[in-house]
């Protein structure tokens, strides 16, 4: 049995294997199966969540999808963060011929040929988005949601160098790490600390000898990270929302509308162009988004309508009001949700389907309208001091 990729471990008397897979490869299953049935383990690890566990089970159940619910729950942008993870795999699967998670699934296979413990070590992959969005600021989360929608979109080939960098990554390990080479303050969520947690549930898994299946990336890592006690609850645990966001979000529309007011009063010419202003601004920028996201008419209108009053009350989201009017005039259908799995894979498919074209609108709207409170809000300050 070769040792490639294989590193070997003691801790307190128990034995731990790690495979370092190689995502792009039939012989990294090849592998996987070999060294399982040389070594007949008590449990078998392998790198993945329960989430990710149900869809390999399961396969994605899309049509089960409350867009209505998504939208209320504000999980639109999350949903499009998995879409364009899945984009990218099945590109690269596309591309290279390659048929993503194989390893993962012989891991799972193997577990129940032999009756070992399957445990799911990686940390779900919700926690770990959420911990990424609290550590961005607004202008973060703007770049960011840029990012994911430009990669939903971009029909770049990946070249030969992309290919090589995946064969020591696996391909969600490969996205992530564009993410935090864009965004360095997303290095300790992105990787160190699920370096720590599939460390902690390698370590603590039933019986004398476990073999855990890795993607190469994380392997150094967990290496380091085994043989420290970590706590999963903390890692685990969505960071309280800072109240310094809340307190700017409502002392902005306070101030705009007192701005306002007082203009009004003292010059109401004034008063009424910082009004109209702040309107087309708001109005103008979250339809445009909506618009550039194919949205129909009466979504467009409806962010245009909106957005310049939920921009005064932080509780409110043009995106969300323009998404229920799409949802509505444009429903989706079953055969929407069923073709969803497929159409994420294709620009054509993105634009096509009823569902990701709502979960567009309700993003680009949302920026558009943030885009739009900064000019308008800049506009009527301009003129109210213009007017002292």
């Amino acid at each position: 049995m070769s040792e490639e990729n294989i590193t070997r471990l003691e801790l307190d008397g128990k034995e731990i294997i790690l495979i370092g897979t190689a995502h792009v490869s039939k012989q990294s299953a090849e592998q996987v199966k070999e060294v399982i049935d040389a070594e007949q383990p008590d449990s078998i690890c392998v790198e993945l969540d329960a989430q990710r566990y149900q869809s390999i089970k399961e396969g994605n159940k899309w049509k089960n999808m409350d867009i209505f619910k998504v939208i209320k729950e504000k999980k639109a942008t999350m949903l499009l963060m998995n879409m364009m993870i899945s984009s990218f795999q099945s590109r690269m699967a596309k591309q290279f011929g390659i048929n993503p998670g194989q390893e993962m699934i012989q891991g799972i296979d193997s577990a129940e040929e032999h009756g070992a413990n399957l445990v799911l070590a990686d940390r779900n992959i919700q926690i770990t988005f959420s911990r990424i969005w609290r550590n961005l600021g607004f202008m973060g989360k703007l770049k960011l949601l840029m990012s994911i929608v430009y990669g939903i979109f971009s029909d770049d080939d990946l070249s030969e160098e992309d290919l090589e960098r995946m064969k020591s990554q696996d391909m969600l390990d490969s996205v992530l790490q564009e993410f935090s080479e864009s965004f360095p303050q997303l290095k300790t969520p992105l990787i160190d600390e699920r370096d720590q947690y599939l460390a902690q549930k390698i370590r603590s898994a039933k019986g004398d000898k476990v073999v855990a299946v890795l993607g190469a990336a994380h392997v150094p890592g967990v290496t380091k990270e085994i043989y420290r006690e970590h706590d999963l609850k903390k890692l685990t645990k969505v960071p309280p929302k800072s109240k310094t966001p809340k307190i700017i979000g409502w002392a902005i529309p306070l101030l705009i509308l007192s701005v306002i007011v007082y203009t009004f009063i003292t010059n109401p010419s004034a008063g009424t162009y910082q009004a109209i202003s702040w309107v087309l601004w708001n109005g103008s920028l979250s339809a445009i988004g909506v618009a550039i996201a194919m949205g129909h008419p009466i979504a467009i209108l409806t962010a245009f309508v909106v957005a310049p009053i939920s921009s005064l009350n932080p509780l409110l989201a043009a995106g969300w009001f323009a998404g229920f009017a799409q949802a509505m005039v444009r429903k989706p259908s079953v055969a929407d949700f069923e073709k969803l799995s497929e159409d994420v894979h294709t620009v054509k498919g993105f634009w096509r389907n009823k569902v990701t074209r709502i979960l567009l609108i309700v993003v680009m709207a949302n920026i558009g309208s943030s885009v739009g409170t900064f000019i308008g809000g800049a506009d009527v300050i301009r003129v109210f001091l213009e007017n002292l």
